[in-house]
This record gives C-alpha cells, structure tokens and sequence, in this order.
C-alpha cells in the first residue's frame, strides 16, 4: 500500500528527532555536531556567585559584567560552588597571549583542593584542555627541541593525577590522552566555544560544533568543575549548565 504523503513527512521528522544530539540528517560517517547555546529548559548561568575561590590570588580572577578574566598567575584554579554529577556546560573561552595554557577540570572531589597552596593544580580531575596554537613551539624552544607528539591544540581530554578515564581514540602515543579527531580550535584573541557533556561517567567534548574527544569509565564521577588558571591571561564568557539525571 502506498503511504500518503503527509505521513511519510511525520515519520521522517520523528526519526530525525529520535536520533542523538547533532546527528539528524547527517550521514553515519560524519562527525557529530552540536552547536548548543545553553539555552532551554533546564540550563542555568553560571556567574560570580556560583564560583569560589581555591589558591590564586585576590586579583587573579575578575568579573566584568559577564566576562570572567583570569591573570593565569599563580597557577592554580577556581570552583563552582555546587558539586554535579551528570551535566552539560557551554564555555566560551580565548587566550590573550600567544601560547596560552588554560581548561575545565569536571568531576574534582572537594578533598583535592582542601589546603591546595598557590602553584598547584588538583590531583584529581578530568580536564578539557584549552591550548593556544602557539603553545607548540613554545615547548619546542623551552625543552630544547624534545618531542612534542604528547599534546595537540585542538581539545585533548585527559584524567589529572589519581583519577582515570578510559580515553576514546585518536590517543596519544603513550594512551594518556583522548586527541581530537579534527583541527578546530581558533587561535589567540579569537573566541572559542566548548560543549561539555558528562553522563554516567562518560565525557564528550564538542569544539566549535563538532564533537571531537572524550572518554569513559570515569572514577570518580562526581564534585566540582574548576576553572584553570596557568601562566597566561584568559578570558570567559557564556558559561551556562544544564544537570541532568
């Protein structure tokens, strides 16, 4: 029997609308996208109240308006207030100096930053790294040519100290790190926006409208998003969460 028409439409939104975030109408083969504003049911600002400090110094992070500037100095990070579980965070970020260092630590366990001294970063977390494209030839200067296959610029995602992960592939050479599937970060002075989802412990990073890296079986799960400051100045805006179930 011939289907009308109209439900032939019917059907073809309900499956478009049954498929994942980012795939519908896309080929299986193409990479998922998911430009998420933050936006909906659900989400929420994150502003000067949902953040407290860790060990930076009193001028080491500034709001202005809804724009969070960091000095990068001393290394360290600042919290959110609130401990989260499963969650999806839009960032927009840029560096302000060519070789920048900066990212979101999810799922930091309150023990780890109990006492942490200025020039240290937490022992525990995930972090979404947010590295200028110039920080490449920075190392090769400052490491005297060593090998730089380690890290790329483009969103690598990788468990930080007694945490674990289990990275999705591409990986670095030694497995430490999830490495992007493609090349989409823009450089120094130029706005960046990330789509952070965590579920289950599972973690998805989204660069620019693409999803590029991740990693599973995350332990542990569950604490505090941190913001990173490391050596170089940083600017924030557009920082909105969603918890979810």
């Amino acid at each position: 029997m011939r289907t009308p028409p109209l439900l032939l439409s019917f059907a073809a939104l309900m499956l478009a609308g049954s498929l994942p975030v980012g795939l519908a109408g896309q080929t299986p083969s193409t990479t998922p996208r998911a430009f998420i504003d933050g936006t909906g049911p659900g989400w929420r600002t994150l502003g000067p109240d949902d953040f407290a400090p860790v060990n930076g110094y009193a001028d080491t992070w500034r709001w202005e308006g809804d724009l969070l500037k960091s000095t990068g100095v001393p290394i360290g990070v600042m919290r959110t207030r609130d401990q989260f579980l499963n969650f999806e965070l839009v960032i927009e970020w840029r560096h302000m100096k060519s070789a920048g260092n900066s990212g979101v630590f999810a799922w930091v366990p309150m023990k780890a930053l109990d006492g942490l001294p200025p020039d240290r970063l937490p022992r525990y977390g995930i972090e979404i790294q947010m590295l200028d494209h110039g920080y490449r030839e920075w190392f090769r200067k400052q490491s005297g040519g060593k090998p730089d296959g380690w890290f790329t610029t483009n969103g690598d995602i990788f468990p930080v100290g007694n945490s674990k992960l289990d990275n999705f592939e591409p990986r670095s050479p030694d497995g430490s790190r999830s490495f992007p599937r493609k090349e989409l970060s823009r450089g120094v002075g130029e706005w960046n926006h990330y789509y952070v989802r965590g579920i289950n412990g599972e973690i998805r990073l989204w660069v620019n409208g693409e999803e590029v890296s991740g990693g599973t079986g995350c332990r542990p799960a569950f604490g505090v998003l941190c913001l990173e400051s490391e050596g170089s100045p940083v600017e924030f805006r557009n920082l909105r969460i969603r918890e979810l179930p």
